[in-house]
């Protein structure tokens, strides 16, 4: 048996319902019924990447960071492929620039989206302390 299971069900149309666990997530790729595949993929990235980098923060000695906030770009190419995503993370702790960068460098490593993502996909962030 696999470790992750779910279905994916499309009665007609471009949108789907994926059953994942108890979840239900509608993804549509017209954007109607629920956000595009992209979208999920980059909101995705983002929700593993912020406990990611608290788990960072909590190796290096920084138990509590406060509020985290991950705001998210992407482009697409011109087949609608992503070309380059970018992260804007708010966070409430006012530490160094140093000490953000160690954090940082931790969470790409604990990230299981961003190890799964070829390289050019990898996100740019910049982080912002004493944000909230």
């Amino acid at each position: 048996m696999s470790d992750i299971q779910t279905s994916t069900v499309s009665d007609a149309g471009f949108a789907s319902t994926s059953q994942v666990g108890d979840f239900e997530l509608t993804i549509d790729a017209t954007d109607e019924e629920g956000p595009n595949p992209n979208a999920v993929l980059v909101a995705d990235y983002a929700a593993c990447f912020l406990p990611a980098f608290r788990v960072g923060g909590q190796q290096r000695g920084h138990d509590d960071l406060g509020k985290i906030q991950i705001d998210a770009d992407a482009d697409l190419d011109d087949d609608d492929d992503l070309e380059s995503i970018s992260f804007d993370i708010y966070v409430e702790a006012d530490l160094d620039g140093e000490t953000f960068e160690e954090i940082l460098d931790r969470a790409e490593g604990i990230c299981h989206v961003h190890s799964a993502l070829r390289e050019e996909l990898h996100a740019d962030a910049t982080v912002h302390g004493d944000a909230f």
